[in-house]
């Protein structure tokens, strides 16, 4: 029992920070498309918009490096928020001056899915394990060990098999608790594809802009 216990626990903490990996690259991936697909448009909200996707990549980088929930968490998802309202802002100034142009109709498809990611990679950050599961699996385990020292203690030996369980035991509990806080701990959730993208995002841009608006 204790073993399904401890499974079930860790098969969460693994599900959930499997989750947050894939975010965060799937992530990475819509705000490269939308800079990319930024240096489309036609100035100057083609370097508006281009220094605001830096600024949000920066702001992504640091709220995943954030405990969820606590102050400097909220403070950097304001902030991505203020500048999705810029962007969307500056989206939609596109679409006024070129409102038949390829361009920025491909581009508010990206920021749309990028904004949408935005909101998947913050809910899975805060996405734990529930508590009655770990707090079920602690005195489960508790519980067991104790009768089964308790077990061994009548017979007089397995002292060395007890030490193992409990050793066993506790690293499995420390892994799901380890893995189920994706900021803090041995266990982190990586950020390099943001920081990837954000290196390639401080290069020049490949596309220059056009040179005229297509109406």
């Amino acid at each position: 029992m204790v073993g399904l216990l401890l499974a079930f626990g860790l098969s969460l903490a693994v599900s959930r920070d499997e989750d947050r990996r894939s975010n965060i690259v799937s992530e990475a991936n819509a705000i490269g498309t939308t800079h990319l697909r930024a240096q489309t448009l036609a100035e100057p909200i083609r370097s508006r918009s281009l220094d605001l996707l830096v600024g949000y990549t920066r702001s992504a980088i640091r709220l995943s490096s954030e405990v969820p929930g606590s102050t400097e968490a909220g403070d950097a998802a304001a902030q991505e928020e203020r500048i999705e309202r810029r962007l969307w802002s500056l989206a939609g100034e596109a679409l006024d001056m070129a409102p038949t142009a390829s361009a920025p109709r491909l581009y508010v498809e990206t920021l749309n899915e990028m904004i949408d990611g935005e909101n998947a990679r913050v809910a899975a950050l805060s996405n734990r394990v529930p508590t009655a599961v770990l707090v079920l699996e602690v005195l489960g385990s508790a519980l067991a060990l104790g009768l089964l020292a308790a077990y061994l203690a009548i017979v007089g030996r397995g002292v060395l098999a007890v030490t193992l369980a409990s050793a066993l035991v506790a690293f499995l509990l420390l892994v799901t608790a380890d893995l189920d806080r994706p900021t803090r701990g041995m266990i982190t959730i990586p950020d390099t594809a943001l920081t990837n993208q954000l290196a390639s995002m401080m290069e020049p841009p490949a596309a220059a802009a056009p040179r005229a608006a297509s109406r």
